[in-house]
């Protein structure tokens, strides 16, 4: 399988966390938003860092590698923002899981809708933006 059908079914498989966000903040679980969120961002993020030839950290923050090749990318793509994007939501991802374990506050205290709201924009924005990315590299 080559690098760009890699890419690609990672931002299909982002593209279906994005959709989870969209449902699930309508309900009003803005913790889960967060999650999908974030997921979505990880998804997209290492897709384009697989795109232009980066082996990505399996882990779920990749904004240093994301700065250490920002040549890598064109101009356009605003890696500064989508690495400070990354790391935040990164920093959300377990307490959007399982809440503060210590303080026993679940999930569903802890996020509000506009943490929510602005998690689902920058996935949004984000998985745009790749997906332009791949449809730049993947054309004639």
């Amino acid at each position: 399988m080559k690098s760009i059908d890699v890419a690609r079914a990672m931002l299909q498989q982002g593209a279906d966390r994005l959709e989870t966000s969209v449902r699930v903040i309508e309900r009003g679980n803005y913790a889960y938003t967060v999650r999908a969120a974030q997921e979505c961002v990880e998804l997209s993020l290492k897709a384009v860092l697989r795109l232009v030839g980066v082996e990505y950290p399996k882990q779920h923050d990749v904004s240093r590698v994301l700065l250490t090749f920002k040549e890598r990318f064109p101009k356009w793509f605003n890696v500064e923002a989508y690495a400070e994007v990354s790391r935040l939501l990164a920093e959300k991802r377990e307490p959007a899981m399982y809440g503060d374990e210590l303080r026993m506050a679940p999930a569903a205290t802890l996020f509000e809708k506009a943490d929510a709201e602005d998690a689902l924009g920058n996935a949004k924005a984000i998985h745009r933006d790749c997906m332009k990315l791949l449809e730049g590299v993947s054309k004639p």
